[in-house]
């Protein structure tokens, strides 16, 4: 079982990245909690979204309200656990985390060669409108994969599902993943132009490229050099956000923007906890693809 809380500043955008899923037919509504209706996915989505919004809007200081989470069984962790299983467990994770009372939906996603789960609430208490409190959430998670595997009797060698982040020229379920990092790096807030995105794709070994009238998306080697085909832009259902469309290319690009030592801080540290996940999935060595912290051209 692996279990990842995603750095999500947007609630709106937690909740219809999976939404939009279900409109794809890869995903299906799976289960929610302490909502005000019985079965609130009878509604629409932006019922749904009001749910959370509501209470959100009580407190304007929180800037990063949304709480994001995908839980990763394996085949075996499925087998073990069921449907009911799983329903239970996610509850359980909500109450451990200190989101017990909560209004969440939860979401089941099978367009990856396996099976996950996403979790959609709020960071906003729904009765205090403060924060809840979100110290040492990664040590937590990890008791409680502890506690799986002791109570469903889990092996270690089972808790190695993820994506991996870091593509070459043999990756496997390559359009899925890509999907996933262009997914990771879109909620990443001190990715703010389009420089800053390209970098950030380049340290994964990965460029998009105009062609024609629109874009594609290469694999490349250590030098930039393309390995395999590329894919066009326009197949992918998740794309960058500098990329979206031409219209909203030139709205978002600023391409004379002098990017401050504060600013380019932020993007090193933030990339550099998505490198560091990839990294342990693929159990390498983190410091092999650091980034350094040196504006390395953008500021130009």
């Amino acid at each position: 079982m692996v279990i990842v809380i995603h750095q999500s500043s947007s609630t709106q955008n937690a909740l219809f990245y999976n939404e939009k899923k279900v409109e794809q037919k890869k995903a299906l509504f799976f289960q929610s909690g302490n909502t005000p209706t019985i079965n609130p996915f009878a509604g629409t989505k932006h019922d749904r979204l009001n749910i959370l919004t509501e209470i959100e809007d009580h407190n304007s200081r929180v800037k990063k309200k949304g709480l994001h989470i995908s839980v990763n069984p394996t085949v075996t962790d499925l087998v073990k656990l069921g449907d009911k299983g799983m329903r239970t467990e996610i509850g359980n994770l909500m109450e451990h985390l200190g989101y017990g009372n909560q209004p969440y939906f939860v979401f089941k996603h099978t367009d990856l060669d396996r099976t996950h789960f996403h979790i959609v609430s709020t960071r906003i208490d729904k009765t205090t409108f403060r924060k809840i409190r979100d110290d040492y959430e990664k040590q937590k998670t990890q008791r409680f994969i502890k506690s799986l595997e002791q109570k469903y009797d889990l092996t270690k060698e089972q808790n190695q599902v993820q994506s991996n982040l870091k593509f070459s020229a043999g990756s496997k379920n390559l359009k899925q993943n890509l999907e996933s990092l262009f997914y990771q790096l879109n909620q990443i807030d001190s990715i703010s132009n389009k420089q800053l995105y390209n970098k950030s794709l380049e340290l994964f070994n990965v460029e998009v490229r105009r062609s024609g009238r629109g874009h594609v998306v290469f694999i490349t080697d250590e030098m930039g050099n393309p390995i395999r085909y590329p894919i066009r832009l326009s197949e992918f259902q998740e794309r960058p956000k500098f990329y979206l469309s031409k219209k909203a290319e030139q709205e978002i690009q600023i391409s004379t923007q002098v990017l401050d030592k504060f600013q380019l801080a932020q993007w090193v540290r933030d990339v550099n906890r998505l490198i560091e996940r990839s990294n342990r999935r693929k159990k390498e060595p983190a410091m092999k693809y650091k980034v350094k912290n040196r504006d390395r051209g953008l500021s130009r």
